[in-house]
């Protein structure tokens, strides 16, 4: 699955780095560029993309009028605006998140790897939701993120755990999604810690128990 993005942002340089930065990111492509609000929604209507990185301050109109002139389109903010009118505005608005300029192309890049990756969700849930597949698209959470700890990759360890015949240890959570062990051990303790794993201790002949979690359905 390809997601097609609109790149809106008045200053033309800006556009085309940004461009640049959805190009990078595997299954992601650039539908087109606008630099007016009225261009962008002239875009939407003929290019029909899947995301649009919009920004507020343009020339004719503020992005968030655009964001809630749009429909059929997600929509990622992208602004220096960060004073805390804007970006509620921007969350009733719809927009399914919001990145404060300048950022980086990582930054970015964790944003669309999570937005495809709850894109793709959606397609395996069948006509009746439970409450846990809504938490996971809705991003719900019981403890906040600790420093150092990615949203993008804490989903992906919580799949690989809940798509686990049983339970894993933190050295088979490293295998199953490319971490270290570390890492992996990082992420499955705050799962435990926000309500979503438990751990479960196993005793071997050595008297020290091998930490193993399980999800939490």
């Amino acid at each position: 699955m390809t997601f097609r993005v609109l790149v809106v942002d008045d200053d033309f340089m800006v556009a085309r780095i940004h461009s640049g930065y959805v190009a990078k990111v595997p299954g992601f492509e650039v539908a087109g560029t606008a630099h007016t609000g009225a261009a962008a929604l002239e875009a939407v209507a003929e290019e029909r993309p899947d995301l649009v990185l919009l920004d507020i301050y343009l020339p004719d109109m503020s992005g968030l009028e655009v964001l809630n002139r749009l429909r059929g389109v997600d929509v990622l903010m992208i602004s220096a605006a960060r004073d805390l009118p804007t970006v509620r505005e921007a969350m009733r608005g719809g927009a399914i998140s919001y990145l404060i300029k300048p950022f980086t192309a990582a930054a970015l890049a964790e944003r669309l790897t999570q937005y495809a990756d709850t894109r793709r969700q959606l397609t395996t849930i069948g006509p009746e939701v439970r409450q846990d597949d809504i938490d996971r698209l809705f991003g719900v959470v019981r403890a906040p993120l600790p420093k150092g700890l990615s949203s993008a990759t804490c989903a992906l360890v919580a799949e690989a755990l809940r798509q686990a015949a049983g339970d894993l240890s933190a050295t088979e959570a490293a295998t199953l999604t490319g971490l270290s062990r570390v890492s992996a051990r990082r992420y499955l303790e705050y799962l435990c810690a926000a309500g979503r794993a438990e751990l479960r201790p196993r005793y071997g002949t050595t008297g020290r128990p091998e930490h193993r979690y399980r999800w939490m359905s």
